[in-house]
């Protein structure tokens, strides 16, 4: 917690500063009440007092009360403003942690895991921040001063004091200790909890179409139960707290209105009346010290799951990007749409064999180079090299003659236009979608003429022509109301709207049909034929017309070349040609 806290900037130190003035003010203020009691109980005891003798001082305790709650709303205006501000800076920073991440990196967290600690844990932050900030201050500011303010009234009630105290801490002790592991796993069930459901979510066709129903129920309870078993058995222990404390205060007050009786009975004479002055006193500023301990009781119910919180933050924000790009691309371009693999290889992490072994090729402005193997042969890891999302074990990818290393992130961005496997579209409207896609450097938004000219090319704009809104056509969360193709389609018109030197098409083909697949392809080749194209595929009919085929297995690089020299030479690529097409295809095409 106290990492997360040094991130507090200086006007919210300033306002810390401020804070502390009102919550020592409020403090002064309700601990110099017992003093005027005092004043009227002496008052009271002696003869000849008059209404006016006692209403003085009762008026200073009213005027005190109305200035100490005045003190305290202004304390907790301030405290408000800290906990707001800070939680919300602390949030954008887990944000562009995450966003900074490589996507080796954000593997370490599950969606639900990171869902959990943006929201829930950096709510239990701020709710500490809130509540931490005034009683941390004024807890032992109360109780210190209000023992001060007893000393030497008498030993026994002292004693009786410190008794009371030393029982308190061994009770908020034992509930600490008690609830803090049942809080550390609560956060943990809490992601459980959301992964089952976001799994269901997102499945739910899947779970319709297998009558998976009951299944997914039984899995949800057992999550559910185990959450509600967790935090049942944690507020039970965190519940006797309170009737704790009250029995604490009420054996004290007991305790001290007993001891009194037995050592005013003892005395003789005036000495009576100032005993039980100090009596009176005493017994409100026990309850101060009390009060003390019970506002540091609130700290220990939000500590244990604030601890566990901040513990979870602090890992994400922990981790540096494993992928760092320089701030500025030390190295001017050679070339313009080239792309280098210069004997490169890549292992994942804790991995016993490479992913990629070796692989070189070279492909100039306007090419179309195809990757193509078996699943897991390593065709869409080779392309996640070129933008980033991992950095090769060894080798260069050279883009424009400068290693992807020495780019800057916007600049390396700005080159490539890279149309996942699945594809992603994102709530809004094609409009906006397109829109996304636009390099940082381009002031203006994208053209009507230039979204439709991206749209023809994916062989988009018959459906989205069709649309009663066209552009403007609105877009569900995941693309969820057009078809895979569809996406998959929208996804590469993003894309080439940026109009980049090179596109990487991560079998992006797959859920196309042959005839649209091939008017694509076409499409790309005439109006687009100064860009490169890289394409990772399975089909062998999307890689036919490729300038160079490389056929990888398990890894490595088992053929190059043209669709013509593989199929007469290479038995990978046959074997994968002729379980797609026939031989009169294959010799057609």
């Amino acid at each position: 917690m106290f990492k997360l806290l040094k991130r507090l900037n200086g006007r919210e130190y300033g306002m810390i500063g401020i804070s502390l003035v009102f919550i020592v003010a409020q403090v002064w203020l309700e601990l110099s009440i017992p003093g005027y009691m005092s004043t009227i109980t002496t008052k009271l005891e002696t003869a000849g007092t008059t209404v006016s003798d006692v209403l003085q001082p009762g008026l200073m305790m009213i005027l005190y009360s109305v200035l100490s709650v005045i003190a305290a709303v202004i304390t907790g205006y301030f405290v408000a403003k800290i906990a707001g501000g800070f939680t919300a800076r602390l949030r954008q920073d887990v944000f562009n942690q995450v966003m900074d991440y490589s996507t080796q990196d954000i593997k370490k967290f599950s969606v639900a895991s990171l869902l959990t600690r943006t929201t829930n844990d950096l709510t239990q932050i701020q709710q500490f921040v809130a509540m931490g900030l005034q009683v941390i201050i004024k807890a032992p500011i109360t109780a210190v001063w209000a023992i001060y303010m007893i000393a030497g009234k008498g030993w026994q009630w002292t004693t009786a004091t410190a008794v009371a105290v030393v029982i308190l801490c061994v009770m908020l002790t034992f509930i600490l200790t008690s609830v803090q592991p049942k809080f550390k796993a609560v956060q943990s069930l809490t992601d459980r909890l959301n992964l089952v459901t976001q799994e269901n979510l997102t499945g739910i066709r899947v779970v319709h179409a297998f009558n998976a129903e009951g299944y997914q129920n039984d899995k949800l309870k057992q999550a559910n139960d185990d959450l509600t078993t967790t935090n049942k058995f944690a507020y039970r222990v965190l519940a006797l707290m309170n009737p704790g404390m009250s029995l604490i205060s009420s054996g004290l007050t007991l305790a001290v209105y007993t001891i009194g009786a037995v050592i005013i009975n003892a005395a003789a004479g005036a000495q009576r009346l100032t005993l039980f002055s100090n009596m009176v006193v005493f017994s409100s500023y026990a309850m101060q010290v009390i009060m003390g301990f019970l506002l540091l009781s609130i700290i220990f119910i939000l500590l244990p799951r604030v601890t566990v919180s901040a513990s979870r933050v602090n890992e994400v924000l922990a981790i540096q990007p494993s992928v760092k790009n320089p701030d500025t691309t030390a190295t001017t371009p050679t070339t313009t749409g080239t792309l280098e693999f210069k004997d490169v290889s890549f292992s994942y992490p804790g991995a016993d064999q490479p992913a990629l072994s070796h692989l070189s090729f070279k492909a100039t402005a306007g090419q179309t180079v195809a990757l193509i193997g078996s699943t897991g042969s390593g065709k869409s890891t080779a392309l996640n090299l070129i933008p980033r999302l991992y950095d090769a074990t060894s080798g260069q990818v050279l883009l424009d003659g400068v290693n992807v290393r020495q780019y800057a992130a916007n600049d390396l961005n700005d080159r490539l236009g890279y149309i996942p496997q699945k594809a992603v579209l994102f709530s809004g409207t094609i409009q906006s979608n397109l829109d996304f896609g636009q390099a940082p450097h381009k002031s203006s938004p994208l053209t009507a003429a230039d979204a439709n000219a991206a749209l023809s090319i994916a062989q988009s704009k018959d459906f989205v022509d069709a649309e009663p809104e066209q552009l403007a056509a609105p877009v569900a969360q995941h693309g969820d109301n057009f078809s895979g193709g569809q996406k998959q389609r929208l996804a590469m018109a993003r894309a080439i709207a940026r109009q980049p030197e090179i596109l990487l098409f991560d079998d992006s083909f797959s859920a196309l049909d042959y005839e649209t697949d091939r008017k694509l392809r076409e499409a790309l080749a005439t109006q687009a034929a100064q860009t490169t194209k890289i394409i990772v595929a399975q089909r062998i009919s999307t890689v036919l017309d490729a300038d160079e085929i490389i056929v990888l297995d398990e890894g490595k690089v088992v053929g190059q070349g043209t669709h013509q020299d593989l199929i007469k030479t290479n038995p990978v690529y046959q074997e994968i040609a002729y379980s797609q097409l026939s031989k009169e295809e294959l010799a057609n095409a």
